[in-house]
């Protein structure tokens, strides 16, 4: 079994167990129940489409921990021999899905 949720903007397929890293937006410390509409629900072999959810059906996930994703780092380079190397980390939120309903 397995939904497809919108989080932020995106969306993404997830199963009963799986850890999901979203955009970072959320109020609370770890432990904290969040609660999301399924777009689609797949039972089975049987899918259920929403419109624009499913009715009926809620995906729940636990916040795990706010994580730092991959660095990414640029080089701009200035005529005249100035180099300006710049690095960014975009944090994220790891949610832990406990159950689809």
């Amino acid at each position: 079994m397995y939904a497809i949720i919108l989080v932020g903007g995106k969306q993404h397929k997830v199963s009963k167990g799986d850890f999901v890293d979203v955009d970072t937006f959320f109020e609370g410390d770890a432990g904290t129940e969040l609660t999301f509409p399924a777009l689609l629900v797949s039972k089975e072999g049987k899918c259920q489409i929403g419109a624009p959810t499913v009715p009926g059906c809620k995906v729940h996930a636990k916040l795990v921990d706010i994580v730092a994703g991959p660095k990414v780092t640029s080089v701009k380079y200035i005529p005249g021999n100035h180099r300006k190397k710049i690095g960014h980390r975009q944090h994220y939120s790891r949610i832990e899905i406990t159950s689809i309903h």
